[in-house]
């Protein structure tokens, strides 16, 4: 299912990071989690605590400041299947019959559990919800397609193995419809596609880049508002490559706003992830090949930043 989100899980590795100078000074816990996407701060101070982060070849602690140019090792548990427990966590469900469910995720929750992240997890809450859940793998069952931790909106769920395959070959075959909305930096022009393939960062592997022998990656989007400095786009995938938005519209010269791993270091609006949501999912129903579409509104962090942008533009 590579062909299926923005977020593809890692594989429990050993994973080593250069400290770059614009990161001299800063906690070593607090530039992991912005740099390695799959891991929280949590995460990344518990892997600390068990002596599984090494700076320079020594065990680190979480305080650690750094200096450019220093390696750090991480070293990430492999996950372990057999404690994938229920938890009744709230989901906020846009829509459920006996074959699928469409849910709106909210930003801070990872999809399905990684090295590290056994609880918690929207796949922990599904098994809550529906019990009888087993499809599509131990790991993550009924999954279709996943969603970066920190990206709001919508997912649509197979609760049985036909609904999986049905879903996972509309995907394959591109007849799914995902539309985000993404704020960016700049102003790029009304519209446009991005046509660029997309493979792991020969410089950093934890990091996806746009690079000629990657695999194929069409995006595209339409301004909907500027403001300043920004704009807000329209976006639409056509492919689903592993982090796809953000480093496509990077490519292009107008990283998102709030990005921690692909944006500028710079905080901008006092953001706290990506703005990036998923809002609209249009898919063919696999019980009765129905066209259905589901849409979520921003939430209420995203929203509040555009209200804001409105009034100072409008003052000017």
């Amino acid at each position: 299912m590579s062909e299926s989100g923005e977020l593809e899980w890692l594989e429990a590795d050993e994973r080593m990071v250069v400290v770059p100078p614009t990161a001299t000074g800063e906690r070593i816990d607090r530039f992991l989690a912005a740099t390695l996407p799959d891991l929280s701060r949590a995460q990344v101070q518990r892997l600390i605590e068990q002596g599984l982060v090494l700076y320079a070849g020594r065990p680190a602690r979480a305080s650690q400041p750094l200096r450019p140019g220093v390696v750090i090792q991480v070293t990430v548990p492999s996950p372990v299947p057999t404690e994938l427990v229920a938890e009744p966590i709230p989901l906020a469900v846009v829509y459920e019959d006996v074959d699928i469910a469409v849910i709106n995720k909210p930003a801070g929750m990872v999809v399905h559990p990684a090295p590290g992240h056994p609880r918690g997890t929207l796949v922990n809450a599904l098994l809550a919800r529906y019990p009888d859940l087993a499809v599509g793998g131990e790991v993550r069952p009924g999954i279709v397609h996943r969603l970066d931790r920190d990206t709001s909106g919508l997912l649509v769920i197979a609760r049985h193995d036909a609904a999986l395959r049905a879903l996972v070959e509309q995907q394959q075959a591109r007849r799914m419809r995902k539309i985000y909305q993404a704020l960016v930096i700049g102003h790029p022009p009304d519209t446009g596609t991005i046509d660029a393939p997309i493979g792991r960062d020969p410089r950093d592997r934890l990091r996806m880049a746009v690079v000629n022998d990657g695999r194929p990656a069409r995006t595209h989007y339409r301004v909907l508002e500027t403001f300043g400095d920004y704009s807000l786009l329209e976006v639409q995938l056509e492919t689903g490559r592993t982090h796809q938005i953000r480093v496509h519209l990077r490519y292009l010269g107008y990283p998102i706003v709030g990005d921690p791993v692909y944006g500028p270091r710079r905080a901008h609006l006092h953001l706290e992830r990506q703005f990036l949501h998923a809002g609209h999912l249009g898919l063919f129903h696999p019980r009765d090949g129905q066209w259905r579409e589901y849409t979520a509104p921003l939430p209420p962090d995203l929203s509040s930043v555009l209200n804001h942008l409105r009034r100072i533009t409008s003052y000017h």
